[in-house]
């Protein structure tokens, strides 16, 4: 498999909130899978303060009804700190039709100069066939 190889070229990488967020909401294939990978999870400590910084900054990033932490702004924080890209299905707030807040991942990437693909955008820059 393909992100197998991204995994052992440490190449893909996440925040542990990320974890936190699919034990909470990720189906239990996606739960299973991210137990299996452990590895690929960034403690939070080592993005906080970049984090604290980005949600300050973009306040509209968080989602007023959210009932647990999100983890798009330690995404990001961790993008930047390692020179990442930010690989995501979301879409800008402006292609939204009733969007809940201003931000969303590919506006702050945007602003911060951070790359932000899709999976179909990651697919193509590493050029894979299926």
């Amino acid at each position: 498999m393909r992100i197998e190889e991204l995994i052992t070229a440490d190449r893909f990488i996440a925040p542990a909130l990320v974890k936190e967020e699919i034990d909470v909401v990720g189906t239990a294939g996606l739960i299973e899978w991210t137990e299996n990978h452990a590895g690929i999870f960034v403690p939070t400590i080592e993005v906080l303060a970049e984090t604290q910084a980005i949600q300050d900054q973009f306040v509209g990033l968080r989602d007023p009804r959210a009932e647990y932490e999100e983890a798009d702004a330690y995404v990001i924080a961790l993008a930047k700190l390692r020179d990442g890209i930010v690989v995501t299905q979301e879409t800008p707030a402006a292609e939204k039709r009733n969007p809940r807040r201003t931000h969303f991942i590919p506006d702050v990437c945007r602003e911060l100069g951070i790359t932000c693909i899709s999976l179909l955008g990651l697919m193509r820059r590493e050029g894979w066939r299926f």
